[in-house]
């Protein structure tokens, strides 16, 4: 059996940013994606948001992949929401989403950082937030 820790921090946001999750919605949502991620055997860290966009905390097994992971919690948290929350129009996620590694030294700081978002969201608006990751990890647009 093979031994392996792949930290990966995930983050995507709503369908145009729109800011459809007030906190009510946004926990539940959270705590719809940890029991189906368990049900998933995707051993989930953390997962926590505020009104636009959700982190997500993930060690990854042998047999799973980003793309995989992230199609089904994004996929089934879209459905599932639709059908469970009232939101004031169809609730959905963008495709795209930011997914980097995480080296275990980091491990605190990112739950950390999960955690407090809405502390965080306080002063700093999603878009500081995504321009901060593209340059903080060089992607490219």
């Amino acid at each position: 059996m093979p031994f392996i820790k792949l930290l990966v921090h995930t983050v995507w946001a709503t369908k145009d940013h729109k800011p459809l999750m007030n906190k009510a919605n946004k926990d539940s949502l959270c705590k719809h994606i940890r029991e189906y991620s368990s049900r998933k055997n995707i051993h989930l860290i953390n997962v926590n948001g505020w009104l636009d966009h959700l982190h997500c905390f993930v060690s990854l097994t042998s047999e799973q992949n980003v793309a995989t992971v992230m199609n089904l919690i994004k996929g089934e948290s879209s459905y599932w929401a639709n059908k469970n929350l009232h939101w004031p129009v169809k609730f959905g996620w963008q495709d795209d989403y930011f997914a980097v590694s995480v080296g275990a030294s980091q491990f605190d700081a990112v739950n950390n950082y999960i955690t407090a978002q809405e502390e965080h969201h306080q002063k700093k608006t999603f878009q500081q937030e995504y321009d901060e990751f593209i340059k903080n990890y060089l992607f490219e647009q």
